[in-house]
């Protein structure tokens, strides 16, 4: 009886091979077809989409628990403005939660939190559009880290220039900003070219956004967009360097550290939902 050879994508460089290999005949991998690789393929994989759903996800659910400390029985969607204090419990940064608190979490939890509906559902709406496009030239392990590394480089310069609290996920998405920023400008040609005249709109709208209303955080935008940009030139992109292990690893450590620091304004939150007797 003949033997069923499976085929699987290099979770390296993602060309169609043999799971039996020992190393990638495309690009030299070790062991593309083990089950260490496949486990961090599993958790994180080639998939932009997923990983997008999964980020519109959790901001969804963050933003429901905000409201949910709001009001309690009394119903929670009476009002779609989360307060201050249920913010604040949940991971609201800057230099009160920070210096006054010594909530050093609350710089990754405050990329999760929405002051409002149309906050979140543009935040959102820019994650929808902007996450796959990063993916496509970074692969989703890099993108996951440019997200967060933006995240928290803009909420450590906004506690830097002294804003007292500050929440949202425009931080990150402006991680991924910088990280198509550096894409665009390094690669060149005319689909770089292309790339940063998308990207320089972006940066334009928000810097006019920014300014033209009150309680925009541009320190926020500023040093998300940095962020990313640093995040990109460090990791490399596809074009220049492909998918490896050391990449996974970096995103899942960046999953974890975000899943514990909403653990934390989750615990907290809990407590304060009990305390109060709601």
């Amino acid at each position: 009886m003949a033997t069923i050879r499976t085929t699987i994508l290099c979770p390296a460089c993602r060309r169609l091979i043999s799971r039996d290999e020992t190393t990638c005949p495309w690009c030299g991998a070790s062991y593309p077809g083990a089950w260490w690789r496949r486990g961090f393929g599993f958790c994180i994989g080639d998939n932009p989409q997923l990983a997008m759903k999964i980020i519109i996800v959790i901001n969804v659910v963050m933003f429901l628990i905000s409201l949910l400390l709001n009001h309690g029985q009394r119903g929670m969607f009476a009002s779609l403005t989360p307060e201050q204090g249920s913010l604040f419990t949940l991971g609201a940064t800057g230099t009160i939660p920070v210096f006054r608190f010594g909530r050093l979490w609350s710089l990754i939890a405050a990329g999760y939190l929405h002051g409002g509906l149309l906050h979140i559902l543009f935040n959102m709406l820019a994650v929808y559009q902007i996450f796959p496009l990063t993916a496509r030239e970074y692969g989703v392990s890099r993108t996951i880290t440019i997200y967060c590394f933006g995240g928290l480089a803009g909420f450590i310069l906004s506690v830097l220039a002294g804003i007292p609290m500050t929440i949202g996920t425009s931080a990150p998405v402006c991680g991924l900003i910088g990280g198509l920023l550096y894409y665009g400008k390094s690669r060149g040609g005319r689909w770089g070219e292309a790339v940063s005249r998308e990207v320089m709109g972006w940066i334009i709208s928000l810097a006019l956004f920014g300014f033209l209303f009150p309680g925009i955080n541009n320190w926020g935008h500023a040093g998300g967009i940095a962020g990313g940009a640093l995040a990109g030139f460090l990791l490399g992109y596809r074009d220049r360097r492909q998918d490896n292990l050391r990449h996974q690893v970096l995103a899942v450590c960046c999953a974890v550290a975000t899943l514990l620091s909403l653990g934390q304004g989750l615990t907290r939150a809990a407590v304060a939902f009990l305390w109060g007797g709601r």
